[in-house]
Parts: C-alpha cells; structure tokens; sequence
C-alpha cells in the first residue's frame, strides 16, 4: 500500500505501524518520501490503537492484519473517531450442531450488529476492500447498475497460472487466512432461502479465465462477498469460487485431519504453541516469494441474468495482475499487489468526498463508476468478457 499510495497526492500524511517499528520502517524504506513514517503499535489492544490515532490525528484507520486483529482494530477505530477500512471482516464460527447446512455466526456479523452506533456517531466502516473481497463487490454493482436489467446469479471466480520456482508447496498469501476460508463452511446466499453452508471445496466446476490462464477448477470457499452482495444488490443467488487445484487442496485436508489447522495452543515439551501458527512459521513468507514467481492472478466476478434488452446475459469482469509486471513496477508480487491497490483507491475517493457515508458499508454501497475509472487511472486496468448464452 506504501509503494502504491506514495504515487499519489490525495493525503497529507501516512503512518505505517505494527508491533515490531522495524518491519514498519522496512515497509516504507527506500520511498525517500516525507509524507510516511514508522510507528509502534499493538494491534490486539483498541486502546493501543485509538490512542496512536489521536496521537498522529488520523482520519482513517486502513486495516491491513490478519482478520484475528478485527476487533480491537475495528472498536480503536470507533474509539478514536475515524474512519475505518478494511480488506476481510470479522471471523465466523461454524454452527454447532449443523456445520455444513446451516450458518453460525457468519463474517461480518460483529461489525453489522454495531452499524447503528457507527452510523449515529457519523462515521464510516468501509468493511470488505480489498480485491476478494473488494473489487469483486465492485464489479457486481456495476453489472448490477450498468449491464442488467435483472440479474439472476453473481458468482465471484478466482484462478491463477502462477507459479513458485523452488517450491513443492508454497502459498502466495497468509496460509494462516487461507485455512481459515478454505476449511471453513463454504456460505451460498439463495432469495429464496437466505444465508446456508455446505462442504468445504464442493460443487466442483471448471471456469475459463482470460488473458491466458485459461481453464480453471473451482470451488467453494468461504468469503465475504457473498454476506455482502445481498445487502445492495438485488439477485437471485450469490457464490464465491476458488481456484485451488488437486495439491493444494489434498494439503489443506491433510491438515485438517493432522489437527495442524488448529488455532488452540497444544502443549509440546514445555512450550505452548499453536499448531497453525506452527505451519505458517515453517512456510516462507509470500510477500517475499515475488523474485520465483511467474504467471498471472486474476480476480473477477461472473453474472448472469437479463440484459437492458431483456434477453439472456452471461458476463465476467475481472481484473489480471501479470508477476513480472507488479514486480518490476513496483517491487512486489502480484497477489499482494493486486490486494493493497484497492483500499488506496478507495481512500483517495474517500479523500476527494466522491464516496462518502456513516454506518458499516460494504463496496457495493457505494457508486462503481468512479472507482473503476480511477483504478484504470492507477495504471490498473479491468476487463470485461461478455459470454452472452445463445439463445
């Protein structure tokens, strides 16, 4: 978000913090750029936060830590007066008797049960922006306003052709985040039945990907998008598909059943520690894999329904990220990349008032237009593939 946000002029200042000052001052080292600075701060303490807001005068808080750290970042926010984004929301627990038929708490369910304090106090919680969800919750509304006159199904599809010299096994995000979406029950929103689960990677189906990458299997996962969508865009059905592949797939479920999946401290020898915590640490870091990457990531959202001249219409738009282009732009991988650059369209909407609220919003509550346009101005361009069915 530094390298990105530091090309633009629409702020004053930003600071970059974390509990360890020194991987904030690595995030900003090398911009040579007077508007960032580094600053300590405990993430799992709202006090800790909301007192380094008002110390900086902060406007926004833009959340950018493991989902865990949600709360107490999301309550500093609101502590402090500022506006808040953020690019995954508030974990689920499975129910607990019917894990894959029925919801227990869903994502989210924290931050909406509060939108009446937010929104009687003035203030903004933009929950869901980063690409996944994000920009795929763009996309539906722009269908929705621009392309449909009803739309039947909003399916978001994420697949890849990247690839990671020197690894069997190598995430290209949190595998702390990518456990907790993709073993957990998959949500599917129906009108006629509302919020339900299933399995974790069931309804198996291959989606064809543009510029290259070409046919995928998809399945599904948890994600945000689909506790978003039916809030602000009127549809029959909502889904969200990963991409995953065989090996990926066979690995998560073989955590699963080790129990490394675990979030719970087990006891080993005279040390408490978390079997996923484990995991992650023994993985090298994705942010850092972007020099043996190669491939290209796409993001993007497919619709169906009724086009303005009421006839069937099938569209997919998306938005491909190439790893050798992000990493000789800009230093970085194309996953992580194509993450930060929302938020910081965002904020510069935010920023110039052409988005602007109170309450907890989620992208599709806001105008698609202006963010498409400006995510184009970044250098970032989207597509769009219209798959019209015959008939």
């Amino acid at each position: 978000m530094a390298a990105i946000a530091h090309r633009r002029d629409f702020f004053e200042h930003v600071t970059i913090a974390d509990l360890d000052v020194g991987r904030a001052e690595r995030a900003i080292a090398g911009l040579n750029d007077p508007r960032f600075a580094a600053a300590a701060v405990d993430a799992s303490s709202a006090a800790s936060v909301a007192a380094l807001a008002k110390e900086i005068r902060a406007d926004v808080i833009v959340n950018a830590c493991d989902p865990r750290l949600n709360p107490p970042i999301f309550d500093g926010a609101f502590a402090a007066g500022t506006t808040y984004l953020d690019m995954a929301m508030h974990l689920s627990k499975p129910h607990p008797e019917r894990p894959y038929e029925e919801t227990g708490v869903m994502l989210g369910d924290g931050q909406f049960a509060v939108a009446n304090q937010w929104e009687a106090a003035g203030c903004l919680a933009l929950v869901g922006i980063g690409i996944e969800p994000g920009l795929s919750d763009v996309f539906a509304r722009y269908a929705a306003d621009h392309m449909f006159s009803e739309v039947h199904e909003i399916g978001v599809r994420d697949g890849a052709n990247l690839i990671i010299d020197g690894y069997d096994f190598a995430p290209t995000f949190s595998i702390w985040t990518t456990i907790e979406e993709c073993l957990n029950p998959p949500v599917i929103w129906e009108r006629d039945r509302g919020w339900y689960t299933t399995r974790p990677f069931s309804e198996p189906e291959t989606f064809h990907f543009p510029e290259d990458i070409g046919p995928v299997e998809c399945v599904n996962v948890e994600h945000e998008e689909v506790l978003l969508i039916p809030r602000w865009v009127d549809c029959n059905r909502v889904t969200f598909k990963y991409g995953l592949g065989d090996e990926f797939i066979a690995v998560l479920e073989a955590l699963h059943k080790t129990g490394l999946d675990r979030t719970d401290c087990v006891r080993v020898r005279d040390v408490e520690v978390s079997p996923r915590d484990v995991v992650a640490a023994t993985l090298p870091n994705p942010a850092e894999l972007g020099d043996r990457m190669h491939g290209k990531t796409c993001a993007g959202t497919w619709v169906t329904g009724l086009g303005p001249d009421g006839q069937a219409r099938e569209v997919y738009l998306y938005h491909v990220v190439d790893n050798d282009w992000s990493m000789a732009e800009y230093g970085h991988q194309a996953v992580v990349w194509q993450a930060a650059i929302n938020p910081v369209v965002a904020l510069e909407l935010l920023a110039s008032g052409t988005w602007s609220g109170s309450g907890v919003l989620g992208p599709e509550a806001f105008d698609a237009v202006p963010y498409l346009d400006l995510l184009t101005a970044y250098g970032s361009p989207w597509g769009m593939e219209d798959r019209t069915i015959a008939g």
